[in-house]
């Protein structure tokens, strides 16, 4: 798996003094959210750097063994009681190394909001609250809390402050909504700053849902 990612990269206007780093779902790319993050109306908090990354492409076993990007392996639809810790540890690295990168060009950490949609939210979360450095914020949509159980001894203390917005669909059958609400509540024991959304919707983004976004950024990053 090379340690380096494809991105896709659009900037709002020129000398970005923010960057938002969003990850895709299962089976989709960087090119994913692309129309979404056009829907954002960011303009107060000045000129913003979008990076889309591409998952490795690897095999996937509930799949059927199907090579697609993935940002780690699903080997059953019990997502907590068997989970692909190498493939976690490994896209974390490259997460982190694609924050690194924003840095070094100017960027500082609390300008920095990491943003993902199912595996990429369990990915914004796996990497956010392990980030040595104080984040502007982590935003997870139709997703969940991996690795869950070593969450609290794994976080880094540059975590805590970091303001989270989780959202979930109601009618989610991919990712069911209780898997959500039993992250957004391990979240908030461990004293994190959760603001909860929940919406009448599939394993999908809905127009109210990038409204609820677009408020939260503005406030995070204002």
């Amino acid at each position: 798996m090379s340690s380096t990612l494809e991105v896709i990269e659009l900037e709002s206007g020129k000398q970005p003094t923010a960057s938002i780093i969003v990850l895709h779902g299962l089976g989709a790319d960087g090119t994913d959210f692309v129309p979404v993050a056009q829907e954002l109306k960011l303009d107060p908090v000045g000129p913003v750097r979008y990076i889309f990354p591409h998952a490795p492409v690897m095999p996937v076993t509930i799949n059927g063994g199907m090579s697609m990007r993935a940002w780690y392996d699903i080997l059953g639809t019990e997502l907590t009681k068997r989970e692909d810790e190498g493939g976690l540890r490994a896209s974390r690295e490259m997460v982190a190394a694609l924050i690194d990168r924003e840095r070094e060009r100017g960027i500082d950490s609390r300008r920095i909001v990491l943003m993902g949609f199912s595996q990429g939210c369990a990915m914004t979360l796996m990497a956010g609250l392990r980030y040595p450095e104080p984040l502007g914020g982590l935003v997870g949509l139709s997703g969940y809390l991996p690795l869950a159980a070593v969450t609290e001894a794994e976080r880094h203390a540059a975590s805590h402050d970091v303001p989270i917005f989780l959202a979930h669909g109601s009618a989610d059958q991919v990712i069911p909504i209780a898997r959500a609400t039993a992250s957004r509540d391990a979240l908030m024991a461990l004293g994190h700053q959760v603001e909860w959304h929940e919406y009448p919707m599939a394993h999908s983004v809905s127009v109210e849902e990038i409204a609820d976004l677009n408020r939260w950024l503005l406030k995070t990053l204002g």
